[in-house]
């Protein structure tokens, strides 16, 4: 089935961008993360976009496990997208960016603004606080001594119904909004933004992606409940992506890597 994927246009959509950038599509892998992440570790630093039809050990943000749809069965290509991309990157900062990533995904599938919300500090949801996706963000130094770190986007969306057991969070499926999504062509509608708006953030950071992200942030606005108990008023994000949560022991700062946060009394994170 690889041979339905649009890999001749996403390479020379891609090449135009970063030179020599590679497009590859496997039936099946542990995970497309763990995979770039293998490479990058053994050295290898290219650009390249890998797309898995089936995944068997997906990975999401503090190691929760992410899997296809239809558990990633004979079903899965039709009914979930999973893909990574990889590229050198040596931004300023690497603060925000899972948040930028989820502005540009969230611009291309819903360019209006009427569906899709961003949960921070790394989910795509509905305007039903129901989660669309997932962005895992990892970096590898491939050498020593080299100036870029490699960096690795996993991204995960529903296409099609998904059930919902065993899941923290009600899913939703791209087809909800848009009836005649299909993986190959969502695949091309994502990535040439994507890998455009991470090289802008190398240039300028998250400042350039805030604007976008506050018109979709799912939490501004809302009392929230941290992993780690804390309970407050979320207060959006700064202009370093942290979040701003006022508690009452004052305003707290919070890292992507410290906790997960959920509305109070709504679904989890």
């Amino acid at each position: 089935m690889t041979n339905r994927w649009p890999v001749a246009e996403l390479r020379a959509a891609l090449d135009a961008l970063v030179p020599g950038f590679a497009v590859e599509v496997v039936a099946e892998i542990d995970s497309t993360n763990t995979e770039l992440m293998r490479r990058a570790r053994a050295g290898g630093a290219a650009p390249v976009l890998l797309v898995a039809e089936r995944q068997t050990a997906g990975r999401g943000r503090l190691g929760r496990p992410w899997q296809s749809a239809a558990d990633g069965g004979t079903a899965a290509p039709d009914e979930s997208l999973t893909f990574s991309i990889g590229l050198p990157l040596a931004p300023q900062d690497w603060s925000g960016l899972s948040l930028a990533v989820g502005v540009s995904v969230a611009e291309s599938l819903d360019p209006h603004g009427s569906q899709l919300r961003l949960k921070w500090p790394n989910d795509l949801w509905t305007v039903q606080d129901r989660k669309l996706g997932g962005i895992l963000i990892e970096t590898a130094l491939p050498q020593a001594a080299a100036a870029q770190r490699y960096l690795v986007i996993g991204i995960g969306l529903n296409i099609g119904p998904r059930d919902a057991a065993g899941l923290g969070t009600a899913p939703a499926w791209l087809r909800e909004f848009c009836p005649d999504a299909q993986a190959p062509q969502v695949l091309a509608d994502i990535v040439p933004p994507l890998v455009r708006s991470v090289l802008g953030f190398g240039e300028h950071g998250f400042a350039a992606f805030a604007e976008g992200f506050a018109a979709r942030d799912a939490l501004r606005g809302r009392d929230v409940r941290l992993s780690d108990g804390t309970e407050g008023h979320c207060e959006g994000v700064g202009l370093a992506g942290e979040l701003r949560v006022q508690t009452a022991a004052g305003l707290q700062l919070v890292s992507s890597a410290e906790v997960s946060v959920r509305p109070s009394g709504g679904v989890a994170s």
